[in-house]
C-alpha cells in the first residue's frame, strides 16, 4: 500500500510539472507571436475631436411644410412617381396651345388659289414637301371656244424677294381643249433652291401668242 500511493504521488508530481512546463513554453510563444501588434486607440478625447469635426460638417435641416408635403405625395401617387406642380404646368401648356393655334390659323392658307384670264383657269390644290422638292399640286381647265397651248418654259416662279425659281412640270397638258374639263399636274421646285423662302409667286402665259396672264401671289410654303 505505501508503495502504490508513493507511486501515484511521483505520477501526479510528473503531470503537474509537466502542465505547468507546457504552458509557460506556450505562454512565451504567444509573447513572442504578439510582439509590435498595438491596442487601437479608444481614448474619450479622441471620440469628442471626431464627433465636432462631424458637427462642423452636418448640413442644416430644412423642414417642410405639411401642405407641401402631402401635395407632393399625391402627385407622386398619381404620376407614377413624378411629383409636380400640376396646376402651373397645365396652365403654361394651355396658353401655349392657344399661342401655336393662333399662329397656325394665320399662317394657314386655304385651298385651292385660283387665277383665270379669257376662260382660262390655273388652280394650286396644296403646297407640300415630297423628297428634296416642294411640290404644287395644280390644274388647268379651258372654258373657252378654243384651244389653247402652252410651253411650260415659260412659266415663271419668284419668291418674296423676287428671285426666280427653276421649277418643272409634269402631267400638264402642251394643249388644252376647250372641254371644261381638269388636266391635273405638279410642279416641282427643288428644295436647295428655295434658300428659306416663305411666299412664292407664279405667272404663266400661252404659247406663242402669250396673250394669257395667269398669275398668282402670296402662296405660302413654309
Amino acid at each position: 500500500m505505501n508503495s502504490s500511493i508513493v507511486l501515484t504521488l511521483s505520477l501526479l508530481a510528473l503531470m503537474f510539472s509537466a502542465g505547468l512546463g507546457s504552458a509557460s513554453w506556450g505562454f512565451k510563444l504567444g509573447r513572442e507571436a504578439l510582439k509590435g501588434i498595438t491596442q487601437p486607440d479608444t481614448r474619450p478625447t479622441n471620440n469628442l475631436v471626431g464627433a465636432k469635426d462631424s458637427s462642423n460638417r452636418r448640413e442644416e435641416v430644412v423642414m417642410l411644410k405639411e401642405e407641401k408635403i402631402i401635395i407632393n405625395v399625391k402627385n407622386t401617387i398619381i404620376n407614377g412617381g413624378i411629383a409636380e406642380k400640376k396646376t402651373t404646368k397645365e396652365n403654361s401648356q394651355k396658353k401655349t396651345a392657344k399661342a401655336k393655334s393662333s399662329q397656325d390659323t394665320k399662317s394657314k392658307q386655304s385651298f385651292p388659289i385660283v387665277s383665270s384670264d379669257a376662260g382660262i383657269v390655273l388652280e394650286v390644290n396644296d403646297v407640300r414637301k415630297w423628297g428634296n422638292s416642294l411640290v404644287l399640286d395644280v390644274n388647268l381647265k379651258n372654258q373657252g371656244d378654243r384651244a389653247v397651248r402652252f410651253l411650260y418654259s415659260f412659266l415663271n416662279i419668284t419668291d418674296e424677294q423676287g428671285r426666280v425659281l427653276s421649277a418643272s412640270t409634269e402631267d400638264l397638258p402642251g394643249e388644252l381643249p376647250p372641254n371644261g374639263r381638269r388636266y391635273y399636274g405638279i410642279i416641282t421646285i427643288p428644295i436647295t433652291l428655295l434658300d428659306n423662302a416663305k411666299e412664292l409667286s407664279l405667272e404663266l402665259t400661252d404659247y406663242p401668242a402669250q396673250k394669257l396672264n395667269l398669275k398668282m401671289s402670296k402662296i405660302k410654303i413654309d
